[in-house]
């Protein structure tokens, strides 16, 4: 049996393609059997979405790198450090052929120990602009998989597989074919939810009432967010417009059924709106590492299959200029809807996978040793065993750099 090790967690955009890669491992190994054992904290959304399903999921108890400043900086690395002994003997205990690190939480840690025992090591960089943990194990990778050509500026270019996004298999192309009626509008702000648009949202859509716009709303809020935008939209006047719930299951549902769509831009949510084939008003996060959100909508924009719009700049008035102008130019939905789907990958896990494969069938590195960083605190970074079941941690607790708010 070939073990491969999946680390990272915290918000969808990491969550999500672990699984679509973990899924299309599982496919690509055929007669071989394969398993796939993804690593993470109680910290992230894993817990939820890979218990619900029945996924083999270790947890480690380690801080984000990013978020709370040179301190903060400090306290995750000495914790990452303190972290490795633990992850080496479970690298060891589940005898891994290779291991793939998203970033987020678990991905140094673990992709360290396999590295130090001389396991492959992968890693997988969504957006445009490499994220700090990716950043930082550049040196020591074999592979290193991309979804925008600028993004393998930053790493060997012997390592580098512009592969592009990995999503599930549920994400495929629905032609967009605008019709009568109202203007079926989505509103995603991420897995955790975004606060700045569960509040102009709303607001921008009672303007473009007021203009004679007619508009039917989902709005994702978010976890335990929902009564207070389903009681904006009340307030507003829209409550028989707007279907509010915390989260979406089938996003590629949701997609397919919509005219326009307004989000965030992690690199996920760009690619499943490619996949699908959406028009979007995306409007960035603007605390993401290194502004990659922001990035990754001027990608889009450029491509014409986008507005993309600083949330500084993103003002009730604005963003009703916006609905109002695409409700009212249905060959520009369809123009941009087309270039999207044009912009999209669609084969990304399935060659992930394969990659993955062929690296659990090489011949091990030689062992690497790295000095010892946490001594006696070694011991709290414990790894808690098995398949995990439904667990209640609050979504937003300690997400660093990913937006939690």
């Amino acid at each position: 049996m070939v073990t491969v090790l999946i680390a990272g967690g915290g918000t969808g955009g990491h969550v999500f393609p672990m699984i679509a890669v973990g899924d299309a491992v599982r496919a690509a190994a055929r007669d071989e059997e394969a398993r796939v054992v993804y690593v993470g904290t109680a910290r992230g959304i894993e817990v939820r979405v890979m218990g619900e399903r029945g996924d083999d999921l270790e947890l480690l108890n380690v801080l984000p790198l990013r978020g709370g400043g040179l301190s903060g900086f400090v306290r995750g690395a000495a914790r990452a450090g303190s972290v490795l002994p633990e992850a080496r003997r479970l690298v060891e205990r589940l005898d891994a052929r290779v291991a793939l690190s998203l970033g987020g939480y678990a991905g140094g840690p673990v992709s360290l120990a396999a590295r130090s025992l001389g396991v492959p090591v992968a890693i997988l960089e969504p957006n445009s602009v490499l994220g700090l943990s990716n950043r930082l194990l550049a040196p020591i990778v074999d592979r290193a998989y991309v979804a925008f050509p600028e993004t393998a500026r930053a790493l060997r270019p012997s390592t580098v597989r512009l592969f592009g996004v990995p999503l599930r298999r549920a994400f495929a192309r629905a032609p967009y074919a605008p019709r009568e009626g109202a203007l079926r509008l989505l509103v995603l702000g991420g897995s955790q939810g975004a606060l700045a648009l569960n509040d102009v949202v709303p607001r921008a859509i009672a303007r473009g009432r007021e203009r004679g716009v007619d508009l039917e709303v989902v709005h994702q809020t978010g976890r335990d967010r929902e009564a207070a935008v389903r009681s904006l939209y009340a307030e507003l006047g829209l409550a028989g417009r707007a279907r509010v719930v915390p989260f979406i299951d089938d996003v590629a549902e949701a997609l397919a059924a919509a005219d326009v769509v307004i989000a965030r831009a992690g690199a996920s949510t760009l690619a499943e709106l490619c996949a699908v084939g959406r028009p979007s008003i995306l409007i960035p996060y603007p605390f993401a590492a290194d502004n990659h959100q922001l990035r990754n909508a001027q990608s889009l924009e450029r491509a014409s299959a986008a507005v993309a719009i600083a949330q500084g700049d993103a003002t009730e008035l604005r963003l009703a200029d916006e609905i109002a102008r695409l409700a009212a130019a249905p060959a520009l939905r369809a123009r941009m809807a087309d270039a999207a789907a044009a912009f999209a990958t669609r084969d990304a896990a399935a060659r992930v996978a394969a990659d993955l494969l062929e690296l659990a069938r090489a011949p091990r590195h030689r062992a690497l040793r790295f000095p010892t960083l946490g001594g006696r605190a070694a011991r709290a970074g414990e790894v808690q065993r098995g398949a995990v079941t439904n667990q209640a941690t609050p979504l937003g607790a300690g997400l660093g750099w990913e937006e939690a708010g």
